[in-house]
């Protein structure tokens, strides 16, 4: 098993492997909050707020870190949430990009709601 990397300071890389199914619960202790889907293949966060200016100051946020780490996540915006998911559709689930771009988004100082 590889040393999961401090994923805050990481940077994606291309052509990743999915991660191993037996190492994805180490990967999920290092982002609090991401739930994975049933088949295990995405994470996912809601991320709540108290109005739409808030929302759109957090989707722009978001938006930073995929073009920083050119990966990027599904999104689905509205009034007062928004939910963040990460797959990785060339590995076939999920990579170490998409815990990367979930520990930084779950970083940011937008990311105070739910």
């Amino acid at each position: 098993m590889s040393p999961i990397p401090d994923l805050l300071f990481a940077r994606c890389e291309p052509r990743r492997d999915a991660i191993a199914a037996a190492q994805l619960d180490t990967w999920l202790a290092q982002v609090p909050g991401w739930m994975p889907d049933p088949d295990r293949k995405l994470i996912a966060r809601r991320f709540g707020f108290e109005n739409f200016y808030q929302v759109m100051a957090f989707v722009d946020a978001v938006a930073e870190i995929a073009h920083a780490q050119d990966h990027h996540p599904e999104m689905l915006v509205g009034y007062s949430a928004c939910t963040v998911s990460y797959s990785t559709h060339s590995a076939g689930g999920l990579t170490a990009n998409d815990f990367i771009c979930a520990a930084q988004v779950s970083a940011l100082p937008e990311a105070t709601g739910e």
